[in-house]
């Protein structure tokens, strides 16, 4: 096969850039843009198809509804157009003075590399122009609770564009949001057709209303980065690998352009202080002569006067502990975790945000999962829910009329803490749901107990605190050697069915892998109570004499 032949530099002139490239690692921008193809064989992360996937089904949805509610006032560009015909259908559209136009893609811009498409586009009757509107994937708002506030958003009606303040939600920042308003904006006005209002609108995931964007304060700084990426795709700037968030899902961390190292084994080899301070941790530190790792070590003196990531000498104790190869340090002289008479282990598994269809728990060795095998959104889930829930309370119950101690783990409470309130308000009023104020009352209570804050509270953690990360160190091992969370995104899929028959041996796989979970919670628990404290290295150790506080 023949390799990939890299872009020349006339390529990089010449190269184009939607917004999705505003937000992210500027040196992945750089190596997608000199190696073009190379990632072409390299399988998709199952994750991020889904969620693709899913983000179309939404905006599928969005279209349906709104186009059904008033069919003469939009204009839909066929999806199925080549780029030269979308546009131009777009630019016809707007030129006809359409009120509403739905997918369309405006002219690609040789001169400035911008290009980019927009759900929908909004006529401005009042002030002339058209307002862009995007249809996401993800919250852009959250309740209220309790109402009164200094400042509330501005949003619309989903079907009556009438922008008032709205006292009943509050922003959740995306700034992915903003910066994709803002380049369509600017690809607007160049052929001045942008509303001169200077704002954008937003549809979430609740999809009940449009939250509206002042644009004003974020066209400078869109500007800004915008200009620094372009730079970078057309080779006019330098770049060099650090470890973010992003390098979790990203292909180049595993492997390199051909004939060059992957940006893990770059790091590795430079040694690189983003290895154990990443993203903007490492920003700070090269702001102050700090590249390596062993120059992070070496900190003597103050801290910087302007980290602001925590205490500065557990990063210089992480720095050390990474030299050492220590997983963990212990920050305290005795490890400590609740225990309690009668313990419980908890799991859920969800898929996207459709919804929680296994929890998995472990008592007294039993593993016992409540599921429901119906495709996520279903009426079936608050069955499952509500038998996990009168089990959990049954056996708390039982264990606090026999005066015995109770407590329920789980490793990192987010998604557990989230979907416990979901479903007690998706499903409210059936057999065995709870009500929101019970949810609250059980995990405010000491009885709900979070593993990754135990462990966060004590040890510092070079190589992650992911339950993957810190359970092997306890001695325990997941049977699947694939086990994870976006995989098991592809797993269910395969055990519903949605894209092709049922596969029960992935069912099969869902629950070892749950199954796995609370186990790892439960040795995890049992190794900090009675082994930890003589096998992890503590901040003496490394130099710390006292514990950070």
């Amino acid at each position: 096969m023949r390799s990939p032949v890299p872009a020349s530099a006339a390529d990089f002139r010449t190269a184009f850039l939607d917004a999705r490239s505003l937000i992210g690692c500027r040196h992945r921008l750089r190596l997608d843009a000199e190696n073009p193809g190379v990632l072409a064989e390299v399988r998709e992360d199952p994750g991020v198809q889904q969620r693709r996937d899913a983000a179309t089904a939404h905006r599928t949805r969005i279209r349906d509804e709104l186009v059904a509610a008033a069919p003469a006032d939009w204009v839909v560009i066929d999806p199925e157009l080549r780029g030269g015909a979308k546009a131009a259908a777009t630019m016809a559209a707007i030129e006809a003075g359409a009120p509403r136009i739905w997918g369309g893609l405006l002219p690609q811009e040789a001169d400035t590399g911008r290009r980019g498409g927009v759900e929908i586009l909004l006529r401005d009757d009042d002030r002339g122009g058209y307002i862009p509107i995007i249809v996401v994937n993800h919250k852009v708002t959250d309740p209220r609770r309790p109402d009164p506030a200094d400042f509330h958003p501005l949003t619309s009606d989903l079907f009556q564009w009438q922008p008032r303040r709205d006292k009943h939600v509050k922003l959740r920042p995306q700034p992915r949001d903003q910066q994709r308003l803002a380049h369509l904006y600017r690809m607007l006005q160049r052929y001045g057709m942008a509303s001169p209002a200077l704002i954008g609108g937003a549809i979430g995931l609740v999809a009940d209303r449009i939250l509206v964007h002042d644009l004003t304060s974020v066209l400078a700084d869109y500007d800004q980065r915008y200009a620094d990426r372009i730079a970078v795709v057309r080779g006019e700037l330098p770049t060099q690998p650090s470890k973010v968030p992003e390098c979790r899902q990203c292909p180049w961390w595993v492997r390199g352009p051909e004939g060059q190292p992957s940006c893990e084994a770059t790091l590795a080899q430079m040694r690189d202080v983003s290895l154990v301070a990443p993203g903007s941790r490492a920003d700070v530190l090269r702001l102050h002569g700090i590249e390596t790792v062993d120059e992070l070590a070496a900190w003597e003196g103050e801290e910087p006067d302007d980290w602001q990531h925590g205490p500065f000498a557990e990063t210089v104790v992480t720095a050390r502990a990474w030299i050492d190869g220590a997983p963990l340090v212990r920050r305290f002289e005795q490890v400590s975790v609740r225990r309690a008479d009668v313990e419980i282990d908890v799991d859920l598994e969800s898929y996207q945000e459709d919804g929680a269809y296994l929890w998995g728990t472990l008592l007294d060795d039993v593993y016992r999962p409540f599921f429901t095998w119906d495709p996520l959104p279903t009426e079936d889930e608050g069955r499952s829910f509500g038998e996990f829930w009168t089990w959990l309370m049954e056996r708390r119950a039982e264990a606090h009329a026999a005066g015995k101690t109770f407590a329920a783990y789980c490793y990192s409470r987010t998604a557990e803490d989230k979907w416990l309130y979901e479903s007690a308000r998706r499903f409210a009023g059936r057999p065995g749901i709870p009500t929101h104020e019970e949810v609250r009352a059980f995990v405010d209570s000491k009885e709900w107990v979070d593993m990754f804050q135990a462990v966060t509270e004590q040890f510092i953690c070079p190589n992650g605190k992911g339950l993957k990360k810190i359970a092997p160190v306890a001695g325990f091992h997941w049977r699947d050697p694939e086990a994870g969370g976006e995989a098991s995104m592809g797993w269910y899929r395969r055990a519903v069915g949605y894209d092709d028959v049922i596969d029960m041996s992935q069912r099969t796989r869902l629950f070892v892998y749950n199954e796995d979970d609370v186990r790892a919670t439960q040795v995890l628990r049992d190794w900090m109570s009675k082994r930890a404290a003589a096998e992890v290295p503590s901040l003496a150790d490394f130099g710390a004499v006292r514990p950070v506080s």
